[in-house]
């Protein structure tokens, strides 16, 4: 199926609890995968503008995740450290490696990138720097504390 990404609804924000929106603000997404009636995988284009964030800092346990940088200069922040990702780099995070990554646009204009995820069922999602808990679900991502305790908005 042939889809034109300017026809694909647009989409801001975040479901994260209130209180960790922020770092997403000025992130937007366009679900391609969706738009084109995958099911197995997903694939996001997704726009950050400076200052923005693309999730918190992040692992899944059951889901694989690739990026691929279309326009702009992101700084991958990883357990390793800072790289600057340049158009034309991509990065990978396997499913179960427990390496919290986040990408974060540092420059002065905006950054276009691919983000591309398999749908495996029984995921769930670990933030290090923050107590939060994402565990996907029949009616999407359920958000906890660390200790189990549900966010309630």
């Amino acid at each position: 199926m042939i889809i034109d990404p300017e026809n694909v609804p647009e989409i801001t924000g975040s479901k994260y609890p209130q209180q960790f929106q922020f770092a997403v603000a000025g992130r937007v997404k366009k679900r391609l995968g969706d738009a084109a009636g995958l099911q197995n995988f997903g694939v996001n284009l997704v726009r950050l503008a400076p200052g923005s964030c693309s999730a918190l800092r992040h692992w899944h346990t059951r889901q694989d995740e690739l990026i691929y940088v279309l326009e702009g200069e992101v700084t991958l922040i990883a357990n390793s450290g800072e790289q600057v990702l340049k158009p034309g780099m991509a990065a990978g995070f396997p499913a179960g490696d427990a390496d919290g990554h986040h990408l974060v646009n540092r420059s002065n204009a905006d950054v276009v990138y691919l983000e591309i995820g398999d749908r495996t069922s029984g995921d769930s999602a670990n933030y290090p720097d923050d107590d939060l808990v994402a565990k996907a679900s029949d009616n999407g991502w359920i958000f906890t504390h660390k200790n189990g305790e549900i966010y309630e908005d």
